[in-house]
């Protein structure tokens, strides 16, 4: 299998793999990562660009990638204003990337590039998006462990089984891209998303090298941001179409419960078993009944708002269209020319 790429506008050689690299006061790393991912792709004789994503370095790193760029037309920049978090530099650099295939990887050399032919291996095996496997991780128990409980968390909740849903490294057919939205935190989430889309996400076992320079741009609080947006990825995959069979699930379960407990006492009641406007037990049932049909009621309102305004592409994803479709297609597009033309 064969990748052709776009062509490159400038050379009008096609590009068949892009690296985007998000980088955060990562100077010292810029031009070391380079060098290996052009030495690597040379032996595997690919065409490549390179997608640079300054994410507010203070460190002057934007001028390493400048000073690329001018030898070298593969070399792009994109600089933020300021620091806006890698999902959001990597958005950016998969909008700018032309390569059948595109390659995430981080800037802190930890990510080895003689895994480049490996992970185009599995993309030619039927995968569309394949992420690495840290397998022995270079890392302190302060990130290993934390790492290990979230993806345990995101396996359960996706039914996706990987091992290393949060490493940097991965490579994605291009088309893959145009149904991946991400801000936030979500790129923890990628392999998750694509899976829900229908995608098939694979992994393979990388190396993972001891941090050469700097240190983590993580801290402890990425525990709390990963557990919100764990349950924000699970709501918008499972329910984003259909709030309804969340909320009101919920709360047919909870009001029924209610109305069981309202029901024993009203028996009570009947039989002269006392009196039950003191009992906790009747609170409990009236808050439930109350609280299920609220839940309900969101339900349905989140019903009628999400009519109004979901798109079609919200409710599907299409692997491919061909036949009659397509030449009725081609059809429209050739009338709608020779009524251009006519005017």
């Amino acid at each position: 299998m064969s990748f052709a790429g776009k062509i490159d506008r400038l050379t009008g050689e096609a590009v068949e793999c892009s690296f985007v690299i998000p980088f955060f006061n990562e100077y010292e790393s810029l031009t070391i990562l380079f060098d290996e991912i052009n030495d690597e792709c040379d032996k595997l004789g690919k065409s490549i660009e390179f997608i640079f994503v300054d994410d507010g370095s203070t460190d002057g790193g934007e001028q390493i990638i400048r000073d690329l760029a001018a030898k070298d037309d593969r070399v792009s920049l994109i600089r933020f204003r300021r620091n806006f978090g890698k999902s959001a530099a990597l958005s950016a650099g998969f909008r700018e990337a032309r390569g059948d295939i595109v390659f995430s990887m981080d800037a802190d050399l930890q990510d080895n590039p003689c895994e480049i032919g490996n992970f185009l291996a599995s993309i030619e095996d039927g995968h569309d998006c394949v992420t690495g496997w840290k397998q022995v991780r270079n890392d302190p128990i302060d990130k290993t462990l934390p790492s290990k409980l979230f993806n345990g968390a995101v396996n359960k909740a996706f039914g996706l089984e990987l091992n290393d849903h949060n490493c940097g490294f991965k490579a994605y057919r291009r088309e893959v891209l145009s149904e991946l939205e991400m801000y936030g935190e979500l790129h923890r989430f990628v392999p998750a998303l694509l899976h829900a889309r229908g995608f098939r996400v694979g992994q393979i076992p990388v190396q993972h090298r001891a941090r050469r320079f700097g240190v983590s741009k993580f801290g402890a609080k990425r525990l709390i941001k990963g557990a919100l947006d764990l349950m924000t990825v699970w709501l918008t995959t499972r329910y984003a179409a259909r709030p309804l069979h969340l909320f009101g699930g919920g709360g047919i379960v909870l009001s029924a419960l209610g109305g069981l407990i309202l029901a024993y006492l009203s028996v009570l009641w009947l039989i002269g078993a006392g009196p039950i406007g003191d009992r906790p037990l009747l609170m409990l049932g009236m808050l439930l009944v109350l609280f299920g049909g609220q839940m309900i009621s969101v339900g349905l309102v989140a019903e009628v708002v999400l009519r109004r305004t979901i798109d079609e592409g919200d409710k599907y994803s299409v692997a491919e269209r061909s036949g009659g479709i397509v030449k009725r297609d081609i059809n429209a597009q050739i009338a709608k020319q020779l009524i251009t033309h006519g005017q």
